[in-house]
């Protein structure tokens, strides 16, 4: 009985064994990126007049000017009428990659600006802005009233 109960803890506590040493191995694996630099050729747009309802295509080309990969963890527009077309969410060093948006001005009317927010390792404050504005115009056949629009 007695080896019975030895044996049984050495099993124990080989398997307890095995189990912490993985755990120390696996959190070893894990690197820490950087900060780096991006850039951002014309990050200020500003848009000829469209027709409400009309959708307004925007490309940017954004740049890692750092010697660190580029993680972009996430991109918030400020309006839902901002639809991300997302690719790739990492950026090599010294590549450049192509931000597409689509802009759908069915709900605005007038002078609008918009601000889409980039999060990741970016210098200084880990967020690159991208800023457009346009003015949208009613049709000039119809255009709808207050209980139309809301």
């Amino acid at each position: 009985m007695l080896t019975r109960y030895r044996t049984y803890h050495k099993a124990r506590m080989a398997g307890l064994l095995a189990s912490l040493l993985c755990c120390a191995l696996l959190t070893g694996c894990k690197k820490r990126i950087s900060m780096t630099t991006v850039e951002v050729a014309d990050s200020i747009r500003h848009y000829y007049p469209v027709i409400a309802g009309q959708e307004l295509n925007l490309v940017y080309d954004l740049t890692n000017t750092g010697d660190q990969p580029l993680i972009i963890r996430d991109i918030q527009p400020s309006c839902g009428c901002i639809v991300t077309m997302p690719e790739s969410r990492m950026v090599l060093p010294e590549k450049t990659i192509r931000l597409k948006f689509v802009y759908q001005s069915a709900k605005n009317i007038g002078y609008v600006q918009h601000v889409i927010r980039i999060y990741g390792n970016i210098k200084p404050k880990g967020m690159a802005k991208l800023v457009f504005d346009v003015n949208v115009v009613p049709h000039a056949d119809y255009t709808r009233d207050y209980e139309e629009l809301y």
